[in-house]
């Protein structure tokens, strides 16, 4: 067992370590550690600052060092050396937590209680002008496009630092209900009034619920409905964009087989896309073929010596003279080419 002297031995036992002793300082307690993410810049965050501060010396068991109950000792040499190197700790946590703009003020402070009282009677004492402020952010403050977690959780903390403000102290008469009741119907409302138009349809029914919500239970309303428009969205969005892709695949379909297959070449025409047997030049035009150019049209019906026949262009490959067939002498040259 730690701190037993073993039998016949004359070694000195070990020393016994109380984790519970506020003097007891674990190896990651150093001067350089912060031991809160965010510094101290003046009255307008010192109530929060204050928070965080105490619960971190708390957890460490120095709590005692800055609100005075645990003192310096004075008729032990080996503790009050070491409440003075805890003392140093401590103080080194303090100011490392404020900005430097206030670190000069208090750096030459060895009293880290006396660090603490200073701190306290400079930046605790809020003015109008900080109440004011803080109250125009509370109703000014708008969702303009946030998420409502985002836009509530903004809201939530500048209605504790107002509260914390104005220090309200307790109380337990009727009077104090009726203003507890008013005081939750305003952030009702100013929950609600904040809002992005999207939600005027949740709104008005929340606000024809009898009795009206607190507003905690207001914001998971939204928040359901919230996430039910995202739902909506992303569904017509998928439909969308399968639609567009049918559509898509359907006129690659009909352009691929307009264009016919482009590996094969017509010996008459000399156009790819087909043989000589589907030329069209040979077998007809088909009556919903649609030309580039009108004129190039042979089923287009013409007068010439109030004559009207249908002929087809043929060019030999030997001279650029032009020989036109009826339809019936056409129609013979075929049978002979069967």
């Amino acid at each position: 067992m730690v701190g037993e002297t073993p039998s016949g031995s004359g070694s000195k036992s070990p020393e016994r370590y109380d984790f519970d002793d506020p003097l007891f300082l674990h190896p990651s307690d150093n001067g350089v550690v912060s031991v809160i993410s965010f510094k101290l810049t003046g009255t307008e965050n010192y109530r929060i600052w204050k928070i965080s501060m105490t619960r971190a010396l708390k957890g460490r068991n120095k709590l005692g060092f800055v609100d005075k109950t645990f003192p310096k000792p004075s008729d032990d040499e080996t503790k009050i050396h070491k409440w003075e190197r805890v003392n140093a700790v401590v103080c080194s946590w303090i100011l490392g937590s404020i900005s430097e703009s206030l670190y000069a003020n208090h750096a030459c402070s060895d009293n880290a209680s006396d660090i603490w009282s200073e701190l306290s009677e400079t930046y605790s004492k809020a003015d109008g002008s900080v109440i004011f402020n803080v109250h125009q952010k509370i109703n000014s403050l708008t969702q303009n496009g946030l998420s409502v977690a985002k836009y509530y959780s903004k809201l939530d903390a500048l209605w504790k630092e107002f509260e914390g403000l104005i220090n309200l102290s307790e109380c337990t008469c009727e009077a104090s209900t009726d203003f507890v009741n008013h005081s939750k119907l305003m952030k009702l409302m100013q929950f609600l009034s904040g809002l992005d138009d999207t939600f005027s349809q949740v709104k008005s029914h929340i606000l024809l619920t009898e009795p009206l919500p607190n507003v905690k239970t207001a914001f998971s309303i939204v928040s359901r409905e919230e996430s039910h428009q995202k739902g909506g969205s992303v569904s017509q969005t998928s439909t969308k964009s399968q639609a567009t892709a049918f559509v898509g695949k359907f006129n690659d379909q009909k352009r691929n087989k307009f264009r016919g297959n482009s590996n094969l070449q017509c010996k008459n025409c000399g156009l790819k896309g087909h043989t000589i047997e589907r030329c069209y030049k040979l077998i007809g035009f088909p009556k919903d073929f649609k030309f580039k150019n009108e004129s190039q049209n042979p089923n287009k019906t013409f007068s010439s010596n109030n004559s009207v026949s249908s002929d087809l262009d043929i060019k030999t490959n030997s001279s650029s003279e032009k020989f036109f067939l009826t339809s019936e002498q056409y129609n013979k040259f075929l049978s002979l080419i069967n």
